[in-house]
């Protein structure tokens, strides 16, 4: 029986998508959700399973096409092939001779092919365990762990009078939206990044005094994330300018507390949602973080984890960065960019005190947040923040 093979539903705003990766070829045995293509959108990757046991018969569109929703992209014959078992096992299998094996690795995915070029390996030292000796991922990182002096010796020119050389990379569609995105937002809106700078020490305290206890009640580890949402949504009811948005020629104001969080993933910087933030616990929101910086490292973030979201946290400072000036998120008015905390000398009572210190920083859209509202909304985080009995309080 045969099968149409086709893109999923998009959501209204995808105009399209790009055809990432097979995971099989023509002809392979591969079973009942067994992952079949990876189809990537402007803001997420999405996986097409096959329907039943069986095999696909012929690839309607290749790696790096673009496709509509609904498109039929490959068929599917259900069932197994004479001779043949519908399982993924490999092992009885002939063995891969060294001309396919070469063949195989001249045929890598997009994806395999710009994660050697990152590493600056050589495609034919590396074994493939995929099918028909096909290198994955998995390959490649396994390969690049177990030889960094390999890799080292890569990246360093092989001599003198081999002259410079230089590599050419497809920008994904991910970057390639986020840089129309970042683009849009400096040029459609009046920017301004205002700062300040806040006492990590009350917190740090509070963490060192109950992080095990936290730790072993709710089962996950009290980071700062969760200090910083919580301030952020109680700073957001004070200021609801900071939670608008304009649409048109009018201010739509969010009576809900959606937020956006940047997370580096492989493919680049995403910023899915928390939602109803006010009425998320610590251990809450903790807990929902993971699950989204999980899901974006392994590429499983839905369209619905991306959509929507009021005001973003950005962390620089988890890589080093001292002071930043993010980019606002459109259509969102503002963003938060928290720093890397470093012990700084500072005025206490007329005495010099060694204080674990972090700036913070505020990117508004200045036609809808005036510079009142913006440097009250920053300095009621940092009140939070040096006081978090406020945040119980709700003072």
């Amino acid at each position: 029986m045969s099968i149409e093979i086709k893109v999923p539903v998009l959501p209204e705003s995808v105009a399209d998508a790009t055809i990432a990766t097979w995971h099989v070829q023509p002809g392979e045995q591969v079973t009942r959700d067994q992952n079949l293509v990876d189809i990537e959108t402007d803001k997420v990757v999405l996986e097409v399973v096959a329907p039943e046991d069986g095999s696909i018969s012929e690839f309607l569109f290749q790696e790096g096409d673009t496709v509509l929703g609904e498109q039929v992209i490959a068929k599917f014959v259900a069932g197994a092939v004479a001779g043949q078992e519908v399982t993924k096992a490999e092992a009885s299998a002939p063995a891969v001779t060294q001309a396919d094996s070469d063949e195989t690795n001249d045929a890598l995915s997009p994806s395999v092919r710009r994660l050697i070029a990152e590493h600056n390996l050589d495609a034919s030292k590396i074994k493939g365990t995929g099918v028909g000796g096909r290198i994955t991922k998995e390959d490649v990182e396994a390969f690049a762990k177990s030889a960094p002096a390999a890799a080292k010796t890569a990246t360093a020119p092989v001599a003198p009078l081999a002259g410079r050389s230089e590599k050419r990379v497809p920008m994904t569609r991910l970057r390639k939206t986020i840089a129309t995105r970042l683009l849009e937002a400096k040029n459609s809106t009046a920017m301004l990044t205002t700062f300040n700078e806040v006492n990590m020490k009350p917190i740090m305290d509070i963490r060192k005094q109950y992080q095990d206890i936290f730790e072993k009640r709710h089962g996950i580890r009290l980071g700062f994330m969760s200090f910083y949402i919580k301030a952020v949504t109680e700073a957001l009811k004070r200021f609801p300018e900071v939670n608008a948005s304009i649409d048109g020629d009018d201010i739509v104001y969010h009576n809900y507390f959606d937020i956006s969080i940047a997370v580096s993933t492989p493919r680049g910087l995403v910023t899915p949602v928390l939602r109803d933030t006010d009425t998320m616990s610590l251990a809450e929101i903790e807990l929902a973080v993971r699950e989204l910086a999980i899901k974006g490292r392994d590429g499983k973030l839905s369209v619905a984890d991306m959509t929507g979201g009021n005001f973003t946290v950005t962390n620089g400072g988890v890589f080093g960065s001292l002071m930043s000036t993010p980019i606002l998120n459109l259509p969102q008015s503002a963003i938060l960019g928290m720093h890397a905390i470093k012990d700084r000398p500072m005025a206490v009572n007329g005495q010099v005190e060694i204080l674990p210190m972090m700036y913070l920083a505020l990117s508004y859209d200045h036609r809808i947040i005036d510079g009142r509202e913006s440097v009250g909304f920053l300095v009621a985080i940092k009140d939070f923040l040096e006081d978090p009995t406020r945040l119980l309080l709700d003072l």
